[in-house]
């Protein structure tokens, strides 16, 4: 088994940035990338607060936190990525600018590198089939927020190799979550399940069966579930809703896992949820 002890980390966003500071406060050194200085800087101060949420809930000590940001270095080269001895993407879910990735890592990190993906949705034999390296391409898919989060779905494509499906599994554990495996099947577990329901509240937002207070209420009172359908999305980002149910839809072509218009709606005006300020909710 692979010992690891760099971690390349692709995006800094919300996903990115979550996933930097898990593996920071684990012990890895981690490089995080991203294409502008603007998007690193604000994924170090999401990891700031982060830790200092952590530290305010006596989880961890001020040391611990100084040493967490000392492990993580960040870059707008991808081209650093051939310092790291297990990469993991955590870019936008867009299939084209995935795939792009992969294409260039598999020629810039060593031929022993595993590259995982933190994608969705998208299959990952189809994000494998842009390497040279198919049995060392696998799916990492770590829940939001990913400090907060246990979870972390493992999907083999169908050449993952048992070896590289051992070492994620093992490097999940190490970073104290817990692994499920799910085959590459659309949505794989979560979102093949959440995402429906999503769906089908803005549909009931649409169709006028209750407002999203009422909606979001029923949800957490009636089904124990910690935050409503529409909140849920509004943190997700609606956006990347849009972009899962697309991709679910577009394999699949079942009606259940067609995006709501009102959804589409949302998207177009530019009200993604928590990260523009505005969504089903005003967060400004």
């Amino acid at each position: 088994m692979m010992d690891i002890k760099t971690i390349g980390i692709i995006g800094a966003g919300m996903m990115g940035s979550g996933i930097s500071q898990v593996t920071a406060l684990s012990g890895f050194e981690v490089i995080m990338m991203d294409v502008k200085d603007a998007f690193l800087q604000r994924g170090i101060e999401n990891i700031k607060r982060g830790l200092d949420k952590m530290l305010e809930k006596g989880k961890i000590t001020s040391e611990d936190k100084e040493k967490t940001l000392a492990r993580i270095r960040t870059t707008t080269g991808l081209e650093d990525m051939a310092l790291a001895d297990f990469v993991i993407e955590a870019a936008s879910e867009i299939k084209e600018l995935k795939l792009n990735i992969f294409t260039r890592l598999d020629e810039i990190c060593p031929k022993n590198v595993i590259l995982s993906s933190n994608t969705s949705s998208i299959p990952i034999t189809r994000i494998a089939s842009a390497t040279k390296r198919p049995d060392k391409v696998i799916g990492m898919h770590f829940m939001n927020p990913a400090p907060v989060m246990k979870l972390v779905e493992i999907i083999k494509g169908r050449d993952t190799s048992d070896e590289t499906f051992a070492t994620v599994k093992s490097l999940t554990e190490k970073i104290g979550k817990i692994p499920v495996e799910s085959k590459d099947h659309p949505g794989f577990i979560v979102n093949r399940i959440l995402m429906p329901m999503v769906n089908e509240a803005i549909f009931a937002l649409m169709e006028g069966v209750a407002s999203k207070e009422d909606i979001d209420t029923a949800m957490v009172l009636g089904t124990n579930q910690p935050i409503g359908p529409l909140a849920l999305a509004d943190l997700i980002g609606l956006d990347t809703v849009l972009s899962i149910m697309e991709s679910i839809y577009k394999e699949t072509k079942a009606p259940k896992h067609q995006p709501c218009p009102l959804l589409k709606k949302y998207v177009d005006a530019g009200n993604l949820g928590r990260k523009t300020g505005k969504g089903f909710y005003n967060y400004q």
